[in-house]
């Protein structure tokens, strides 16, 4: 049926695709290329239309002004409910010719489908699987504190102040919004995952405005005292760069940041390590790079999007790009042979947390709730990183009542 679907004849006439996208970095252009040779493997050419920005913000703009002038791309980089939102608009094409003949159903993860499809129509193919409860730290670094990696709260602390007597930057970061809400991630899972649920996913007012959230706020606010003076709109692969140079001892970011480290020639282990945030060790948050493909007219545009969809969901591509792009695949039956520590332990966090019921859509990427809650979350979190808020409890409040609001 596949053959069928993706005969040579309709390929060689397919054109050309137009792929918005927001992979800018080292490790996610190399990442990137993975995809478009195999294009080019079909005869299908890729017109790049990249926009920096690492939480696709920036992207998602230029998105709106391009289909508000009725010229939309081929096919578009996107998370979580923006995937949605754009379904329930009536802008994507339909991929159940190809989801169905190669039996996607079965082999993605329920948690990702529910971005994948509108509608009980599927809008978009998933490339793989992020996570954002890592913290990714220096082996040298580490090993200068006694080399031990941190697994609660105040062995956290305690490596961090280690770091910082040291005389380096303690903790790598970024001042940006969506970056803050990265760390928050991992910060608010490690008081658990049904309080991360309750407060992130379901915006339980209890959850949003209690006593354990005035706790992740009051971690989140020592965290920033470990990180440097010149932290304000440094990019994340900067950020990543200066644990990869040394200069820094840890960064809290999800695991597209491996790449990076890949990139440089860094092996884990021996260079870095990788673990899960401390205390949330068997619950991921997660978030899920998919090309959603615009409806666009014409046989040889919509082969052009069936061949970039299949190309995209066969499990030697999923493997190939996640071994580079430091996350997993979006399909559950990709063996785990060419990962390295990192990914192989990604694989089986991933399976874990799926069998037990604590693969949670991040909040700091889109999973958890659409823009507009995400966004006053988002300020909340930012405000209370910089210290605007006298302590966890009024930020914890005001949470609250942001979410309440934007609602």
């Amino acid at each position: 049926m596949v053959a069928a679907l993706l005969s040579s004849t309709a390929i060689a006439q397919a054109e050309d695709v137009e792929v918005l996208h927001w992979w800018t970095s080292g490790g996610e252009a190399a990442a990137l290329n993975v995809l478009k040779e195999d294009l080019k493997s079909k005869s299908i050419g890729w017109i790049d239309m990249p926009v920096a920005g690492g939480g696709g913000e920036a992207a998602m703009t230029t998105l709106r002004a391009r289909v508000t002038a009725g010229n939309p791309p081929t096919a578009v980089q996107m998370l979580g409910y923006d995937i949605q939102d754009w379904a329930a608009e009536g802008a994507l094409g339909n991929l159940d010719a190809v989801a169905s003949a190669e039996g996607w159903d079965g082999v993605v993860p329920t948690a990702l489908q529910a971005f994948s499809k509108y509608d009980g129509h599927w809008i978009a193919a998933p490339v793989n699987v992020h996570s954002t409860n890592w913290v990714w730290i220096s082996k040298p670094a580490l090993d200068a504190t006694g080399g031990k990696a941190p697994e609660s709260w105040d062995e956290l602390v305690a490596v961090l102040d280690k770091m910082q007597a040291n005389g380096i930057t303690a903790l790598a970061h970024g001042g940006q919004a969506w970056q803050e809400a990265t760390v928050f991630d991992g910060v608010a899972l490690s008081l658990g995952a049904d309080f991360y649920k309750a407060a992130f996913v379901d915006l339980d007012p209890a959850a949003l405005g209690g006593e354990k959230m005035a706790e992740a706020f009051n971690r989140l606010i020592k965290l920033r005292s470990y990180v440097d003076a010149n932290f304000s709109g440094r990019d994340w692969n900067l950020a990543s760069a200066m644990v990869i140079n040394g200069e820094a001892g840890m960064q809290m970011m999800g695991d597209w940041a491996k790449g990076e480290f890949l990139k440089a020639g860094k092996k884990p282990g021996v260079d870095f390590v990788c673990i899960r945030f401390p205390g949330t060790q068997g619950a991921v948050t997660f978030n899920s790079d998919q090309f959603a493909m615009f409806g666009v007219e014409g046989e040889a545009k919509q082969s052009a999007q069936a061949a970039m969809a299949s190309s995209i969901m066969a499990p030697t591509f999923q493997s190939a790009f996640n071994v580079v792009k430091g996350s997993v695949p979006a399909r559950t039956d990709v063996p785990n042979a060419d990962f390295d520590d990192c990914g192989k332990k990604g694989m089986a966090d991933l399976a874990e947390a799926n069998g037990a019921g604590t693969l949670l859509g991040s909040m700091a990427h889109g999973h958890a709730n659409r823009a507009a809650v995400k966004n006053a979350i988002y300020d909340v979190v930012t405000a209370a990183f910089n210290g605007q808020y006298g302590d966890g409890a009024a930020a914890a409040k005001a949470l609250a009542d942001a979410v309440e609001a934007a609602k």
